[in-house]
């Protein structure tokens, strides 16, 4: 028997798949090359969902639901609100990208990143192995076939492709090593690995063995080096509306993953995945900012960037133990900063890539660097507003960039070690080499000479939402503290469980 709780846990999830079914089937009847009525209704669910997770996150309860599978808390339910807030941003930026390119023909469009949606969510709430990747599924089906979307394009067709063998890889890896772990603990419930990992009783070597590849299978969902070979050619090869859906919102359902699995239930082991994650972080830095700096392509040095990103995101989640014991305060101010950062790299790209959609057009891209020359003669808000990623990517004060790179250094200062201290300037001057590829995107929208006079335009929606997007990026900079507190109290509530 099924008890309230069990469905109190997934409102949202239950509202979200009822209604993808309903817009799937009354998009059979629309005629509308734009699918105008499809975008306002999912438009709408996505609002009410939005709102029901900002609800149940406010509230500061944390329940279990379905026999211990599911776990509803303030971290998840604040991940879940994030991430539905920046595919309903993405949609205003990429809806007239799409339309222009016949992507809205058939309505997949809004029915596929739905249940996207809904596979972050069942991830993130996951307490149990077998959750974890059923959503994992959801998520990597529904992203395989929107990088496919448009079928008579070649470069989208074989990004596609490379996706989809280098990701059922990836789930191969993780679900073997989920089934190590389940083999040495007997167990698939993260808790009860947890507390069975505490006894001592289990053996080590198989526990280990299971953990590599589990951070295996995390490491190339975040993009991580050396797991990051599909995102500079999926994020080059995928439309752009496309691009920017599975370069957001799926962040979250990652980072939530990386929570659960490695914090809720293979703490006790954090000595082994913690070297994995500083490999992981070095390697991510070195070769993302590196490489970076020899992309000619837009989307293409954007995909470096979020190697490098998730560089300084694994440096906040391996500062939370310190030599292998937990400390409370240790661990609420690293998991916060990774959480803070993760949210505010977010915030940061979807106005980024938001740009790049808006200003293509039919027959034209708009995906090369020079392609933006002269930008800020032509549109001095849309060139405002890039800079201002620019900056805040490269961790330039007062941007939104500059506090979430500072609030990861200081947690892995303040832990002492003298690795995480050399981690700390090691990520710094990382920064420093990525810093050029950002200010050469500032440099070509304002002094390089317009390729073309054509003017820049776009839907009202898109322009107010850009804006908003753009003022938030500054705003947080100036005072993150209601973030950040956020952020904190969200950790400190899931960690207390």
């Amino acid at each position: 028997m099924i008890d309230n709780i069990s469905w109190l846990a997934i409102y949202p999830e239950i509202v979200l798949l009822v209604m993808a079914c309903v817009i799937a089937l009354v998009d059979l009847g629309v005629s509308s090359a734009r699918r105008t009525g499809t975008y306002v209704l999912t438009m709408l669910t996505l609002a009410v969902v939005a709102v029901l997770q900002a609800m149940y996150a406010s509230s500061g309860n944390t329940f279990y639901g379905w026999n211990n599978m599911v776990v509803s808390d303030a971290m998840g339910n604040w991940l879940k609100c994030f991430a539905t807030v920046s595919l309903m941003v993405t949609l205003v930026y990429g809806r007239p990208y799409a339309a222009d390119r016949d992507m809205l023909r058939g309505g997949e469009l809004f029915t596929l990143t739905m249940l996207a949606l809904l596979g972050i969510c069942v991830l993130i709430s996951a307490n149990n192995f077998l959750v974890i990747y059923l959503g994992l599924e959801l998520l990597t089906l529904s992203s395989y076939a929107l990088v496919a979307l448009r079928r008579d394009h070649a470069t989208t067709t074989e990004a596609a492709m490379k996706y989809f063998v280098l990701g059922a890889m990836a789930s191969g890896f993780l679900l073997y090593g989920l089934s190590m772990v389940y083999g040495a603990t007997g167990s698939l419930d993260i808790g009860q690995v947890f507390k069975a990992i505490n006894t001592g009783q289990i053996r080590h070597q198989v526990l280990v063995f299971g953990v590599v590849f589990v951070v295996a299978g995390l490491a190339f969902k975040f993009g991580a080096v050396p797991f990051h070979m599909w995102i500079p050619d999926v994020y080059q090869g995928a439309p752009t509306v496309v691009t920017l859906i599975i370069g957001s919102a799926p962040k979250f359902a990652a980072f939530g993953m990386a929570i659960r699995l490695l914090v809720d239930g293979l703490l006790p082991l954090a000595i082994d995945w913690q070297q994995m994650l500083a490999v992981l972080a070095i390697a991510s830095l070195l070769v993302g900012n590196v490489a970076g700096v020899l992309q000619t392509n837009l989307k293409r040095m954007l995909a470096y960037s979020t190697i490098s990103h998730m560089g300084f995101l694994f440096l906040g989640l391996l500062s939370g133990v310190v030599n292998g014991t937990v400390d409370s305060n240790a661990a609420e101010a690293a998991y916060s900063s990774a959480m803070f950062y993760i949210v505010t790299y977010v915030l940061t790209v979807l106005p980024a890539f938001g740009l790049i959609a808006m200003l293509a057009r039919e027959g034209f891209e708009s995906e090369e660097i020079a392609d933006l020359a002269g930008l800020n003669q032509r549109s001095p808000l849309y060139a405002g507003v890039m800079a201002v990623c620019m900056f805040s990517l490269a961790g330039i004060p007062p941007l939104v960039g500059f506090y979430a790179k500072l609030s990861v250094l200081q947690a892995l200062v303040a832990s002492g070690q003298g690795l995480h201290v050399a981690l700390a300037v090691f990520a710094v001057l990382m920064s420093l080499i990525g810093a050029f590829y950002y200010l050469r995107v500032v440099k070509v929208m304002y002094f390089d000479t317009p390729l073309t006079a054509t003017t820049v335009s776009a839907p009202l929606d898109a322009r107010v939402v850009l804006t908003v997007n753009g003022a938030l990026v500054l705003i947080l900079g100036l005072v993150p503290g209601g973030l950040m507190a956020l952020c904190a109290d969200a950790i400190v509530r899931a960690l207390a469980t």
